[in-house]
């Protein structure tokens, strides 16, 4: 169905990828689900193309998976979710992989603890490439012969799921590479410097009775529902997100040296974690910042003008009071992205790094912003908001064990929104919600202000 081969080598992330033909022709809406199916299994094995066997051993934090592990369990999800339950015939590959390459549902059953993962030298990769033709291989046949529809949304949020572990593999690589004392690049290909960020502008939002969540007609988690009323005072926005050069400023005007600036868990973190700079940011022997990204070392006077990333939201929060402003809440971020194109510095551009702040082309560098609205909220960075993770009203889990998806987690997270640059575009929309603890830093978290 899919290749599933992992080589090393040193070009980007492809921009399309054409699935294998081994599939029988489907009809109508199967055969996109189908070819949909297999471009993301194949885009999953391609991201680890740059990698060794023992690259994708690595679990360099507690956030973090090793990158074999994230192809294992992708493959899992399937097996356990769509193939026990709709395929009579099946043959699980391996009677300990149920439990082994569990994650975190304890509906299913026991799961081994997170921070094992990168003990688990065995099933070596070639096992779990063979694991993944088993599966891949039932799920042909069960696509053939054509899927009911509890099936048919199983596949759907499968899918999504593999897009989300796809992100997670390039986030976790670029960890585990940092880690590494040789500062190693996933791609050898140096970031070209930036050039100068547009000047921000403020984008005026009247407020009022305002609807979020997701609208219907298309795939979407549980957490994004139901679409509901909330009332938003008036509000500005910014017309692109903050800079490595403002953050810069933020540092040197003492912000990580004045506790008034920070929430008090945040500034307790500070002082436990020696916290001084965004992750990734390291003083040469010159005293000049350096920035590791996944093409390597770069000078932060090449990426000044780019969003500040992999920033807690305990830094955004300083930030923004540092700057006499604030963060914004997921609902007023999302009534500012629900009638924008999503369209950005996503995987796809295989840039992997944030790109330069520019305004969007209405907002003229002399004049007043226009309806156009603000720029760079998709792609880039996932963007702090001052909101935390709870269900909307009227929220239901999903039944059985998948419920264990988005809602047990509604607990000590704040939500971040708009996908970063290594977010599948097919994956984002307006009324995704992207969760984690406050001190969370591995993930390409950036921040936009709001004001008033």
């Amino acid at each position: 169905m899919t290749s599933t081969t992992a080589t090393r080598a040193d070009s980007p992330v492809p921009a399309k990828t054409e699935p294998p033909s081994t599939i029988p022709p489907a009809t109508s809406l199967d055969s996109r689900l189908v070819e949909r199916f297999c471009s993301l299994r194949q885009q999953s094995v391609e991201v680890c193309a740059p990698l060794t066997a023992e690259d994708m051993m690595v679990q360099s934090c507690p956030e973090a998976s090793p990158a074999k592990w994230h192809l294992a369990h992708t493959t899992w999800f399937y097996e356990t979710f769509i193939l026990r339950e709709f395929l009579p015939d099946y043959r699980e590959f391996h009677p300990d992989f149920l439990w082994l390459l569990n994650s975190y549902y304890n509906s299913v059953s026991d799961h081994p603890e997170k921070k094992l993962r990168a003990s688990f030298s065995r099933p070596g990769l070639e096992s779990i490439l063979e694991y993944r033709q088993h599966v891949e291989a039932a799920m042909e046949r069960l696509l053939a012969g054509g899927m009911p529809e509890a099936a048919r949304e199983r596949l759907l949020l499968g899918m999504n799921h593999e897009q989300q572990h796809t992100e997670l593999l390039l986030t976790d690589i670029k960890h585990a590479f940092w880690t590494n004392p040789l500062h190693p690049a996933y791609l050898d290909v140096p970031l070209a410097p930036g050039g100068v960020a547009g000047k921000m502008k403020w984008i005026d939002y009247p407020g009022g009775v305002c609807e979020i969540g997701h609208r219907g007609g298309g795939f979407a988690f549980d957490n994004e529902s139901p679409r509901h009323k909330e009332y938003l005072e008036p509000f500005q926005l910014a017309s692109r997100p903050a800079t490595c050069a403002e953050y810069l400023d933020f540092i040197r005007c003492g912000g990580y040296e004045r506790p008034e600036l920070w929430l008090s868990e945040g500034w307790d973190t500070v002082q436990a974690q020696g916290w001084r700079a965004p992750l990734y940011w390291h003083l040469n022997q010159d005293g000049e910042w350096n920035i590791f990204t996944l093409r390597g070392l770069a000078p932060i006077q090449d990426l000044a003008a780019t969003p500040v990333c992999h920033v807690s939201c305990f830094e955004a929060d300083a930030f923004a009071n540092w700057a006499g402003k604030r963060l914004p809440t997921e609902a007023e971020w999302e009534v500012a992205a629900a009638d924008l194109p999503v369209q950005g510095n996503l995987l796809e551009s295989s840039r992997l790094h944030p790109a330069e702040c520019k305004n969007s082309a209405s907002i003229d560098e002399n004049a007043k912003p226009t309806e156009a609205g603000p720029s760079q909220m998709y792609g880039d960075v996932w963007e702090w908001t001052r909101s935390p993770y709870i269900g909307y009203p009227g929220y239901e889990p999903l039944p059985g064990a998948l419920g264990e998806y988005n809602g047990k987690f509604m607990c000590n997270q704040m939500v971040l929104r708009g996908g970063s640059v290594v977010t599948p575009a097919s994956h984002i929309r307006a009324s995704y919600r992207n969760f984690f603890p406050a001190a969370t830093r591995w993930q390409f978290s950036g921040i936009r202000l709001a004001n008033r």
